[in-house]
């Protein structure tokens, strides 16, 4: 029964994926291109990260800035490929990351603080 299984799904799957390919409109036209933003819009430089770019040694280190407090440094040597230091519960604990694509970073607004 368990051998039928995997066939079974993959002969269903394919002819839904067919069948899927085989509706499409002859007559499909590209989406219009997306317009600028307005004028009167103008964009707020304290959200803007304050960029320090440093030269040490041989490795580049950017950092990055928001309202005074450094948020991620990307360090860049000479050979290899460039990593991130991330703050990411603005305690001072820095998570090293590899990439900056696509993960699950759940929201962390800051609604109120202390001094």
């Amino acid at each position: 029964m368990r051998r039928l299984l995997l066939p079974l799904l993959l002969v269903v799957s394919l002819s839904a994926w067919a069948d899927g390919a085989a509706k499409r409109p002859d007559n499909l036209q590209p989406l219009p291109e997306v317009p600028p933003p307005p004028a009167g819009v103008s964009l707020d430089q304290e959200l803007e990260p304050q960029v320090t770019i440093t030269k040490k040694g041989e490795d580049k280190v950017e950092e990055y800035r928001v309202n005074g407090r450094l948020y991620m440094i990307k360090v860049t040597p000479r050979h290899g490929v460039p990593y991130y230091l991330l703050d990411e519960d603005g305690k001072g604990v820095w998570a090293r990351r590899d990439n900056m694509g696509p993960s699950v970073q759940p929201p962390m607004w800051v609604i109120r603080t202390w001094e």
